[in-house]
Parts: structure tokens; sequence; C-alpha cells
């Protein structure tokens, strides 16, 4: 027994009890990435419920910035054409999945399994959630005199700004390690301009309401979230330092050895 007596080190299980196990550790991140998660998730949920209300400040300014870049899509049919190319080329969402596609299976090619798991859930999880929450709203998309455009379905979330949101962050975090670090900032400000232009040609072309595109940003910002979040916990079961969006989430992916230890192997205490 362990009587408190002068020079007895405690025993072998009482220093093990000292520490928390991977189950506690495991558990403790489970909690933050919650928290992290819902954290994040208030704004598109505050948006949700504004839009579901018919909030009249909300109403008025979908209206009223809906009416003004109609007006002034009808008096420049040229800038109506090139909306029409960035919305339905550049920025489209078969675009930008083909770009998350091509990265996913460059990322297998290079070993990086785990981040190519990152990349695709992500991706996928967004286009199926933006889906469910279009088809559960049911909101209908602008009505406008002499229309410029036209798209089907429903209008909350706008599927082109998540899915901008998803894929541009995917490509970002996976691919910034490569970027050098005096061009990281054009980096960001490329995907930001993507975001960005993709909510304006929706508004613009009078496809979606703004609330619309702020929906999708912040549902599609969610699940970056709680996908990177994820992706943080297995770094951190692995033995692995915490990484920051600057730098991107696998800085290892520029070595040019395996950047990930073999699925199956064992972890690092």
């Amino acid at each position: 027994m362990c009587d408190g007596t002068p020079g007895r080190r405690p025993g072998r299980a009482g220093r093990l009890r000292a520490r928390p196990g991977p189950d506690a550790r495991f558990g403790a991140r489970l909690l933050a990435t919650v928290a992290a998660t819902a954290l994040v998730s208030v704004p598109f949920a505050l948006a949700l419920v504004l839009v579901e209300a018919r909030w009249p400040p909300l109403a008025r300014l979908d209206r009223g910035t809906a009416e003004r870049l109609h007006a002034a899509a009808l008096e420049h049919p040229a800038w109506v054409r090139l909306l029409g190319v960035l919305t339905d080329v550049v920025w489209d969402p078969v675009t930008m999945r083909l770009l998350v596609a091509a990265l996913v299976v460059w990322l297998l090619v290079r070993g990086a399994v785990r981040l190519a798991a990152w990349a695709a859930v992500t991706a996928t999880a967004g286009g199926l959630l933006g889906l469910l929450v279009k088809h559960a709203v049911a909101r209908a998309r602008p009505h406008l005199p002499d229309p410029v455009a036209h798209a089907p379905g429903y209008s909350f979330p706008s599927g082109h700004a998540m899915t901008a949101t998803t894929s541009c962050a995917v490509l970002l975090l996976a691919l910034l390690p490569l970027v050098p670090r005096r061009l990281r900032p054009v980096a960001w400000g490329l995907a930001a301009v993507s975001v960005a232009g993709v909510g304006y040609t929706r508004v613009a072309l009078g496809v979606h309401w703004v609330s619309d595109v702020v929906g999708g940003w912040l549902l599609g910002l969610a699940v970056v979230t709680a996908t990177t979040l994820a992706f943080e916990a297995w770094r951190a079961d692995a033995g692995r330092r915490r990484t920051t969006p600057v730098e991107g989430l696998e800085p290892e992916i520029r070595s040019d050895g395996r950047p990930e230890p073999p699925v199956g192997a064992p972890e690092r205490p």
C-alpha cells in the first residue's frame, strides 16, 4: 500500500492515471470539435430562421438589391453574357467539383490518403447537405420582369455559392503548402474573389436572392470547419503538430516521400 512513507515513488499505475489516456484525449477532441462546429453553424442557423420567418428588413434587402442589379443587367447585355460565362463555365459547380476530383486523384497518387479522403468528404458532404436544405426550405427563386437568366430548383441556399466556398477551401488548404510563402496572399485573394464573384453573378443574373448567397457561404464554411477539425484530430492522434490556415492542412505534402504514414500503421504515442 502507498501510505505516504517518505522515499517511495508512485507506481507505474499511478503515473499512468495522472496522464489522460487516448480515450480521454479523443473524447476531449470530439467535444471541442462539436462545440466549434456548432459555434460556426450559428450564423447559418440565424440566416435560415430569418429567411423562413420572412423578416421584413431582409426581404427588403433581397428585393431592393435584386431590382437594382436586374435594371443594370438589362442596360448592359455584354455584361450579362460575361456573367453567364463566369457562372456557367468558370465557377460552375461541375467545374469546381472536377477540380476537387483531380486534386483527390493527385493526393492519392502522392500517398496523402487521409488528405484525399478529407477533400472528397468535404466536397461530397457540402453538396448533399446543400441539396437537403434546399428541399427542406423550398424557397422560390426571384421572379423578375424580363429575366436575363433562368435556373431550375429551389433558391436557398445557393448551390453555386456553397460549392465555391467548399471547393475553394479544399483546394486552398490542401495545396497551400506547395505555394511559395510570398505568393500565399495571392492564393487567398484568388479564392476570395472566386467565392465573392460567384455570389455576385447569381444575384446580378436574378436567379438568387442575396440571402441565398450568404446562406450558401455560411453553410459551406460550417461544413469545411467540421471536416477540418476532424482532420486536425487525426493529426493530433498521429503525433503531428497543429497547423494553421496560413500554412495549409498538411505541410508534409512538400516532402518527396510519403507525406502520411501508411493506412493501418501504428500511431506515435
